[in-house]
């Protein structure tokens, strides 16, 4: 049990943590935060401007809320130069403004592309507007309107810069945790960041991943099960049954450099190659999916399949990537025998599935079956 620390020395760590923090306070007219972003001192940064998703009624209602002059809450941004700024957290509200003066994050530079206000409740007259067909009075309301500013200023602790920007984010009821990932470990280091974003590009991975829906897959959950699949084939005892936080915790600690969790990229991508074009050979796109009484994919994918086959193999992988056709033929077999198993079925259907022992006990069958049909 550890021990409880005593007064003073609880103070003395608060202390000394608040001193790796630097802030500042500003307000600033969302005409200001407009020129910044025109002349590039205020950086949106692609990973994070992806993920503007406010509804065209939610981005008028914003507006309407700015012209009726409500309190709105502040913005964090983080100095990565002296006088330029990096925006962590109030995208959808800096996003629907610049949108209403004719910047769409996702439109390339030098196209406009004006909001039409829709759904404002408390000034319908505001129904059908732009920015440009507003009276003059109101387009200067809306321009000298301040917004508190928070900056983290560049002499701030790069752990803290990170955690500050994944608290910020988590939570959002828009994006998904390996979104929030994949814009916050790039504070900490964004090698393998960018590494799993590579990966999630193979195309065996991608016709083993064909029954994921477009819409996970524009959650980046391609990315996400490449990072399950290294998380779990190398760290498989950290994991109890929250997957999230297994997951984030695996991400940090191979990208923070004060953590140094060993990764070899060159290894790591042989084997994630082999896995797949194996996969891929022997199951296509049914790899994940689970197999009717005929032998044939469900169509839906299943992460239970997921792990367990990706896993299963891994004790057999320098075998397999060497074997005959013959072999390969028998391990085809085993695979969509495997997927028939009534054993199999109970391993992977059903709720309670998402904890340490399960996951053993799924993996191991696929493991001892693969093991089987090679000898």
């Amino acid at each position: 049990m550890t021990d409880t620390p005593k007064p003073a020395e609880l103070i003395t760590a608060v202390d000394a943590a608040i001193t790796r923090v630097r802030t500042r306070a500003l307000d600033v007219s969302f005409n200001e935060l407009f020129d910044m972003y025109q002349s590039k001192e205020l950086i949106i940064s692609p990973e994070y401007q992806r993920l503007f998703r406010w509804p065209a009624t939610k981005q008028s209602q914003f507006i309407e809320s700015l012209i009726l002059e409500l309190p709105i809450p502040p913005i964090y941004v983080i100095e990565v130069q002296d006088g330029i700024y990096e925006l962590i957290d109030g995208l959808q509200r800096i996003s629907s403004y610049f949108h209403f003066r004719g910047i769409h994050p996702s439109e390339p530079d030098g196209v406009q592309r004006y909001l039409t206000l829709q759904g404002c409740d408390v000034l319908p007259e505001l129904n059908g507007t732009t920015y440009e067909h507003l009276p003059q009075a109101i387009q200067i309301k809306l321009k000298r309107h301040f917004i508190r500013v928070e900056v983290l200023r560049r002499e701030t602790d790069s752990q803290l810069r990170y955690h500050m920007f994944k608290r910020l984010n988590t939570g959002g009821e828009l994006l998904s945790p390996q979104e929030i990932r994949n814009c916050t470990i790039r504070l900490l280091d964004n090698t393998f960041n960018e590494f799993l974003k590579e990966m999630a590009k193979n195309q065996d991975y991608l016709k083993c991943m064909s029954q994921l829906t477009d819409e996970k897959r524009e959650q980046m959950y391609l990315e996400e099960y490449a990072l399950r699949f290294f998380a779990l084939k190398n760290n498989r005892e950290a994991y109890a049954k929250e997957i999230g936080e297994f997951l984030t915790d695996y991400m940090e600690a191979v990208s923070d450099p004060t953590r140094a969790a060993t990764f070899d990229y060159s290894s790591e991508q042989t084997a994630f190659q082999d896995t797949f074009k194996l996969l891929n050979g022997a199951l296509g796109d049914g790899a994940f999916s689970g197999f009717n009484e005929k032998g044939n994919p469900m169509g839906y994918f299943s992460a239970l399949h997921f792990e367990a086959f990706t896993l299963g193999l891994q004790a057999h992988l320098a075998e397999l990537t060497t074997a005959d056709v013959k072999a390969r033929t028998k391990f085809a077999e085993a695979l969509r025998s495997i997927k028939q198993d009534a054993e199999f079925k109970k391993l992977t259907t059903g709720g309670g599935k998402n904890y340490s022992a399960a996951l053993k006990q799924r993996v191991a069958f696929v493991a001892e079956k693969v093991s089987e049909c090679l000898q």
